[in-house]
Order: structure tokens, then C-alpha cells, then sequence
């Protein structure tokens, strides 16, 4: 079966479950942003509340302006983790209203222990990650959005920008098996098959001929 395309992003409005962002007026701004500029959306969504979204690869500034596009044309809403010393009076409240959360990782219970309670609070809820973490190259890629989504309990979807086709990929999505070293093959397996926009800024395909892990943040 070949890969759906953008005209399918129509079909997230009848994702009941999925937590929803924007309107009408910002999806046909998302969808016309990524129309002009040769991108299209393959794939699809699962239908679930909640779930941890895995965004690479990120090798260049490109990536989150194309992550806006395709946030707007999805209609989704998102969360995202910033260090806490960011999050000072004056733009806390910018950060939290565009889905920021405030982690410290230095604190006794660990920023997996801290963004699992909140996922436990909310009905709905997508945390979106970047695994890689920087632009520039690094190995091994962090598994804490792993470690997070066990915990929770909520499935991972995998998202590659392939910068050859021009195609936002919604990837497979799987529940983690508390394997760490297999859940980041797994990762690294996808990645790996996406072109990035600096190839030689990524190691996805270094991971899988090494059979290498991941770090634990």
C-alpha cells in the first residue's frame, strides 16, 4: 500500500481521542505552509490520548520550523520539556501556554518520575521529544522519553523529517517493553532509513551496525 499523503491530515479530525490544538483557520495555514514548500504528511496518527511523540532526525534549525507546519496541519496540541531555570516570571507563563514543562533533572526524583505524574494527571496528553537532543552529532541518543512513556504507560510514535522525498513520516508507534537496549534499536532501526537534512550530523545508522544503546536521560 502506498504511503498517504498530506490530503489525508483531514483525517485527524476524526481522531476523538487525540489531544487536539488550533482551529480551522490554523490547520489551512499549517497545510498550505508545508504545500509551498514541497512537504507532505505520510501516515497517520494513533487514535489514543495519550502517547510520547519521538522527532528526529535534528540536524538543522529547519526542523522546528517545519515542526510548527506540520503541528498546525495535524491540529494537535503538544507538550514539551524545558530545563526549569528558563521558565523565569516574565516568559513562564509564554512557555507553559504553548506546552512547555518545567524539569529539573537534578531533582531527587528524576525528571522520568516528574513528567510520568504528569502524564498521570492528564486525560490528554502528546509530549513531543527530540531523542537526539542538539543538532550537532551525539552518541549515544538519550532514552528517557522511553523510560517515560513505560512509566506511563503510553505508546511512542516515531516522526522522521526525510529531507530527500520532502515527506514528514508518522512512523510506526509501539508500547515500550521495559527493554531499553531493544526499544533504542527500534528507534535507531527507523531512523536510520530517514535522511536527514545533515547526514553527517546524525548517528542512527552508526547505532544500528554497533548495536549500540542510549544514554539514560
Amino acid at each position: 500500500m502506498p504511503p498517504e499523503k498530506l490530503h489525508n491530515v483531514n483525517k485527524v479530525s476524526e481522531l476523538d481521542q487525540i489531544s487536539r490544538g488550533g482551529n480551522g483557520l490554523s490547520r489551512a495555514f499549517g497545510a498550505l505552509l508545508l504545500r509551498v514548500s514541497g512537504w507532505r504528511i505520510e501516515g497517520e496518527l494513533p487514535n489514543t490520548p495519550k502517547m510520547v511523540l519521538a522527532v528526529g532526525p535534528h540536524t538543522s534549525n529547519w526542523d522546528f520550523f517545519l515542526g510548527v507546519a506540520v503541528l498546525f496541519a495535524l491540529g494537535i496540541k503538544i507538550r514539551f520539556l524545558g530545563k526549569h531555570t528558563i521558565f523565569v516570571p516574565g516568559i513562564r507563563w509564554w512557555l507553559k501556554s504553548i506546552g512547555g514543562i518545567p524539569v529539573n533533572r537534578r531533582a531527587a526524583h528524576g525528571m522520568v518520575e516528574q513528567v510520568t505524574n504528569i502524564f498521570q494527571t492528564q486525560k490528554k496528553m502528546i509530549l513531543a521529544v527530540a531523542p537526539e537532543g542538539t543538532r550537532s552529532y551525539i552518541h549515544p541518543w538519550k532514552s528517557g522519553f522511553i523510560r517515560i512513556a513505560h512509566r506511563a504507560d503510553v505508546p511512542v510514535v516515531l516522526i522522521g523529517f526525510d529531507f530527500v522525498r520532502k515527506a514528514v513520516v508518522l512512523g510506526p508507534h509501539f508500547s515500550p517493553s521495559g527493554d531499553i537496549e531493544k526499544d533504542m534499536q527500534t528507534v535507531y532501526s527507523f531512523y536510520a532509513s530517514v535522511p536527514a537534512k545533515y547526514p553527517v550530523n546524525t548517528s542512527a545508522h552508526s547505532a544500528v551496525a554497533n548495536g549500540d544503546v542510549s544514554s539514560d536521560q
